[in-house]
């Protein structure tokens, strides 16, 4: 009895670690070029990257890209019931005076997406993150809560 549920155990870990690495699309070649290109943009204003996959080409793709977005205003451009893939620059004044650009990959999942439709961008985000080698990674399920506020909070900026 020991011996199966270790067995057991050993059998569901390694599913869950095959899992994580699953990859269900790749990222089309020009919007890797676009990612790296963003990484080092010289530009002082908040701008966005807005990805979503290509169901039939199974290739994460561009969306959109905005220039001096907000938070605020990068939610109302999110669709209610579709996954997104987002890379944000976000300008932050720290009460020193000294000025951070953190680069941000925001997965956005919202709830009431179709199961298969969160399976494939579930399964595509950690391929997409090691592409545009960013590390500040967060998760949102409702876009509505995507404000300046939850932003600074997820980057620890609390002012």
């Amino acid at each position: 009895m020991l011996l199966r549920k270790w067995q057991w155990l050993v059998w569901c870990s390694s599913e869950i670690a095959s899992s994580e690495s699953l990859v269900v699309c790749d990222v089309a070649e020009d919007l890797v070029e676009k990612l790296r290109k963003f990484r080092f943009r010289k530009e002082t204003n908040n701008a966005a990257i807005i990805m979503k996959i290509d169901k039939d080409k199974q290739l994460v793709v561009l969306d959109e890209e905005h220039e001096g977005i907000s938070p605020d205003e990068l939610k109302d451009e999110l669709p209610e019931r579709q996954p997104r893939f987002i890379v944000y620059s976000y300008k932050y004044q720290h009460e020193d005076g000294r000025v951070s650009y953190p680069l941000c990959f925001i997965f956005s999942s919202p709830v009431g997406c179709k199961p298969e439709q969160q399976m494939m961008y579930a399964g595509s985000k950690n391929k997409l993150v090691q592409t545009a080698e960013l590390t500040k990674v967060f998760e949102i399920r409702n876009t509505e809560d995507l404000t300046e506020e939850w932003l600074r909070e997820k980057l620890g900026f609390f002012h």
